[in-house]
């Protein structure tokens, strides 16, 4: 039972990767389900006396199989994204809800309005487009009255953007990071100390981020509350 257990979570781990799913807001209706029956398939496996790791292993390759050509022709054959990944509908259009696209996708009103606060659209009223994808997310365009100036609207001349990098995680340095951004362990104490902190164990998170200062976040539940 130890071994069938095992081969089947590392087989699933090695499958899921084969597959290519990394994150499950990306997941269609389609690959939510297909993932839902391979792991009844693999409980099932494991819970039968008469399955081993051989019978574990041909309900993963066949279903993996199976998943990875369906993968395949979406890629190669356009036509059939639709079909078996569904496409993005327009659910508002000019401002107007389109009742009949709705009614299709099963969204109410009220479904729709929650959709569009998870984007901080609060009224219809901002929206000119909106866009139900085929994993269940909307995707907003808002009319030019409700939209952000963006640096170009304001004529202002284009600024370095510049990533942020994690220093300090959980009390540790972490050395890769500073190497990357050509930055030295002195560097980073000096930093800490400027700040008040004497130790980087103090520390339980530091972001570094060009021409700003050190962000630095200390453990709030370590130790005694001070009074």
């Amino acid at each position: 039972m130890l071994a069938d257990t095992l081969f089947g979570f590392f087989a699933l781990y090695i499958l899921t990767k084969v597959l290519g799913k990394t994150q499950i807001s990306q997941l269609t209706a389609f690959d939510f389900i297909s993932a839902i029956i391979l792991g009844e398939l693999v409980g099932n496996a494991l819970f039968d006396d008469n399955a081993g790791v051989l019978q574990i292993a041909y309900v993963l390759f066949l279903w993996g199989a199976l998943l990875y050509i369906t993968e395949i022709i979406t890629q190669k054959f356009k036509g059939t994204r639709a079909l078996l990944e569904g496409s993005p509908e327009i659910v508002i259009r000019n401002g107007k809800m389109i009742r009949d696209v709705m009614k299709k996708n099963k969204l109410d009103v009220n479904q729709l309005q929650h959709l569009l606060r998870s984007k901080d659209v609060f009224s219809v009223r901002e929206v000119e487009y909106a866009i139900l994808e085929t994993n269940g997310e909307i995707s907003v365009l808002r009319k030019s009255d409700y939209q952000n100036p963006t640096r170009k609207d304001m004529k202002l001349s284009p600024m370095e953007v510049n990533l942020s990098t994690m220093v300090i995680n959980d009390g540790e340095i972490i050395y890769d990071n500073l190497e990357e951004k050509n930055l030295t362990e002195e560097w980073l104490m000096e930093q800490l100390k400027e700040q008040g902190f004497d130790k980087v164990e103090e520390v339980f998170y530091a972001e570094y981020l060009k021409d700003e200062e050190l962000l630095i976040l200390p453990f709030v539940n370590r130790g005694k509350p001070k009074h």
